[in-house]
């Protein structure tokens, strides 16, 4: 049994008045968005709140369905991350707190942090990047801001959360190494930087146990090493053995389950399976966040709509990446337009503007800029508007001639292209990274026609850009939020500099994703049944392709700007415990501009498999024309350090270390080699060259970065285990954690009830009702066991017991 914390409660008194039925209704909700109130205990709400507070005043649901109240809509977090700014983080967190506490809500569930892992996955929009660094510390920025105002903020979702399709079951096989310094480094960082009151569960398991009673996880790491004091709240419907995840360290099951989990908690104490002392110890710490967070909304602030929205605006601006700006026949770049420039404007993203995802974190804005209407009242004549393609696919000879019409009238065709809100959403994962076919078929029709033509993107994760060349200018507005189409006017026209840089690589073409493995298994990603196997190890995005010298489109930490910077004076101090990278950053053209300064750091000859470089320290920094200043970067122990699970700890190698300094990681201005000491206590831990070589056996192509190339060999020496079955028994009958998805290899009734579920959703995508379409593939892909708790009771286990043994039949 677990034992429960030294650390003394804090409302004993609490605690005795109440008996054994009361206590355990308080580590459950009393419906589906607040706590359960008792005397002298109020109840608090949570709500989602990424990058918006989506309270809802009617019906509730866990997708997005139902109406929320109007809430600003800031940019998401893949917007957010381009800023590559924890000040401008802070800054919208305080105004996402704000806006929370002004509404009665005492916890916003966000920020998400999960690692971008491969861009196909559904919710990529939600979290930062693919690298740990950058998502810990730009997450830690909103934290802080959030909890400024005295509300709870909720990082999510811990951990390994990499896909949508069977999030719920799908068991993500990681070797610790990787877990360690990929997956879970950025909610250290939160945890440690921030100091979050709240923390939310995955569904998924991790090597083998749910998230949300996984002890390693939970009571090993994130309280036992990184010190977390808060509450651990399962999302909504992620309880899968209540029981279990109270001794692992939840205390906070969400939503309501009409009573079902309370009385599991009851008969577990009652007969001795779980110490009554650690549902105290939950129960302590429930209380302890209503009455702290109630107590901060006693005085509710006011907000106004009109400057939450300015600093939506504000925001956005900070986003938007110059991907591409070719020069013109004069010799100047595209952009910014000059004035007065005669343009046509094509493409139903610009009147309709694409500024978030589907799912849970979808906020019902106070308003929303569209870019044609700003662009309007700008020094630019806009000749007209094309709508030029349907927004979902269906290809149209008229829109395209409409289109190609207005170009010809026009000195330059600004074309909004992006992904439709099908595309990303909760609970979905995409199935390929193009953009749709009408809208490529256009572009094609428009560059063979003409020579200006200037794209702007829409869209949370990468996509192909098979036609970068072929056009003048690509400007990426991620999904900048309600005020992403001003912002998207200011930048084009030159009023506003653009200064995102990529927080995520985009690929030439999928195949060249680490873990888009054509030939491989289907267990790798997205892991179509039981698991999703990390073969890629540590070699996640630009850690592959810098590694590897796999040629991409644009990388990590690109973005171009209206003016120059230059380099210079590189100095380096650093030792086991981290240092200082200094240089001279001069602005060396005739605007004003900002450059994202960034440190990479490797070692020249590792001991054991590690990417080339890996992101050690950033700067993001505004310098006026001609205005030079000294940029100093901390970097701590994680440059020079790996984890090594068999000492189970953070080990400083040391020897040389390449650092290189530049505005992406392939645009290196300066670099240098150091030498850095060995960690104290720190033996060789490969004293010789044969042991060397021997480990390299071992894992064969991790030695390489060549993780395409992973055999089962390879990885279960990675693992240090043969890694689990990847695939379901089809002649096992199906019990409660089997998924709905598995009736296809049942009976009759079985393949019936899963073929209306699936004509269900197809029917809803051709109605043009992509977000209820995706709340069927939610109950298409949850296990059996889930069913009852996620409707209140409402559906009885016994109930579904039954229709087990009827499709088993």
């Amino acid at each position: 049994m677990t034992k429960p914390s030294a650390q003394p409660l804090r409302h004993p008194e609490v605690l005795r008045g109440l008996n054994l039925p009361r206590k355990a209704s308080l580590t459950s909700g009393a419906n589906f968005w607040n706590t359960e109130t008792l005397p002298g205990i109020p109840a608090i709400m949570l709500t989602d709140g990424p990058h918006g507070v989506r309270k809802q005043g009617g019906k509730a649901d866990h997708l997005g369905l139902n109406a929320s109240l109007p809430a600003t809509c800031f940019p998401t977090a893949a917007a957010l991350a381009q800023s590559w700014d924890p000040r401008l983080l802070e800054r919208v967190g305080e105004r996402l707190g704000t806006e929370a506490a002004a509404a009665g809500v005492a916890v916003l569930l966000g920020p998400g942090l999960n690692i971008v892992r491969n861009p196909l996955g559904g919710r990529s929009f939600e979290y930062f990047s693919e690298d740990p660094r950058l998502s810990g510390d730009l997450a830690a920025a909103m934290v802080r801001g959030i909890q400024s105002t005295g509300i709870a903020a909720c990082p999510k979702h811990f951990a390994v959360n990499s896909q949508e399709h069977l999030r719920m079951s799908i068991d993500e096989v990681v070797d610790e190494r990787s877990l360690r310094e990929i997956y879970l480094e950025g909610f250290r960082r939160v945890v440690e930087q921030a100091h979050p009151r709240v923390l939310m569960t995955a569904y998924n398991k991790v090597n083998g146990t749910h998230a949300n009673e996984n002890t390693h996880l939970l009571r090993d790491i994130l309280r036992g090493e990184w010190g977390f004091e808060g509450v651990v709240v399962t999302d909504w419907g992620g309880n899968h053995d209540r029981v279990a995840g109270l001794r692992a360290g939840n205390q906070l099951e969400m939503p309501s389950t009409g009573g079902v989990t309370d009385a599991e908690i009851v008969a577990a104490v009652r007969s001795g399976d779980l110490d009554e002392a650690t549902l105290d110890r939950a129960v302590d710490d429930v209380v302890a966040l209503a009455l702290d967070t109630t107590a901060a909304l006693a005085d509710p602030p006011q907000v106004d709509p009109g400057a939450q929205h300015h600093a939506a605006v504000e925001a956005a601006r900070r986003c938007l990446v110059l991907l591409r700006n070719a020069p013109a026949g004069d010799g100047r770049p595209i952009l910014p337009l000059h004035p007065g420039a005669r343009v046509a404007v094509v493409g139903d993203f610009a009147a309709t503007p694409r500024y978030q995802g589907a799912g849970s974190s979808l906020v019902n804005p106070t308003r929303v800029d569209d870019a044609l209407s700003a662009l309007r009242t700008r020094d630019v004549e806009v000749v007209g508007f094309a709508r030029g393609f349907h927004r979902f696919g269906r290809r149209s000879r008229k829109l395209a001639r409409e289109a190609l019409a207005l170009a010809a009238r026009a000195e330059t065709v600004l074309l909004f292209l992006g992904l439709d809100e099908s595309s990303e959403a909760e609970g979905v994962d995409r199935e390929h990274l193009r953009l749709p076919a009408d809208q490529l078929a256009l572009l094609g029709q428009l560059t063979r026609a003409h020579e200006r033509v200037v794209v702007v993107l829409a869209g949370g994760a990468p996509v192909e850009l098979p036609f970068a060349d072929d056009v003048a200018a690509i400007l990426h507005t991620s999904l900048a939020g309600q005020g992403g189409g001003t912002a998207v006017a200011e930048v084009l026209t030159g009023a506003v500099e653009p200064t995102g840089r990529l927080a995520v690589t985009f690929p030439v073409r999928y195949a060249d994703v680490p873990s888009a493995r054509a030939a491989s298994p289907a267990a790798v990603y997205p892991g179509r049944e039981l698991t999703s196997e990390h073969r890629d190890g540590l070699f996640v995005g630009y850690r592959y392709y810098s590694t590897r010298h796999v040629p991409v489109r644009y990388p990590f930490g690109h973005g171009l700007g209206y003016t120059t910077f230059d380099y210079t004076d590189l100095d380096v101090d650093l030792g086991p415990t981290g240092g200082v990278v200094a240089c001279t950053l001069r602005n060396t053209g005739d605007r004003p501009g900002r450059e994202v300064v960034q440190v990479y750091t490797g070692p020249r000859a590792p001991e054991v498999p590690h990417p080339r470089a890996q992101l050690a320290g950033f700067a993001s920094v505004a310098l006026g024309p001609g205005e030079e200043r000294r940029v100093e970067i901390a970097v701590d122990s994680r440059a020079v350090e790996y984890y090594d699970p068999d000492a189970a700890r953070w080990l400083c190698p040391g020897g040389a270390f390449l650092v290189e300094v530049g505005a992406s990681v392939e645009d290196i201005r300066l670099s240098t080699t150091v030498e850095v000491e060995r960690g104290p206590g720190v033996a060789p831990l490969l004293p010789d060259a044969a042991s060397a070589a021997r480990r390299r056996a071992e894992l064969g192509p991790y030695a390489t970065g060549d993780v395409q190339r992973v055999d089962d060999d390879a990885f279960a020496a990675l693992l240090g285990r043969p890694a689990p079955p990847s695939s379901w028994d089809r002649s096992a009958p199906l019990g409660l954690d089997d998924t709905v998805a598995q009736l296809r290899h049942t009976n009759l009734l079985g393949r019936a009830v899963l073929r209306v579920l699936t004509t269900a959703r197809r029917l809803l995508m051709a109605a043009g009702r992509p977000l209820a379409a995706n709340n069927v593939m939610f109950l298409v892909n949850m296990p059996f066991a889930k069913i009852e708790g996620y409707t209140a009771g409402k559906v009885r286990r016994h109930a579904i017991e039954g229709f087990l043994r009827l499709v088993n039949r």
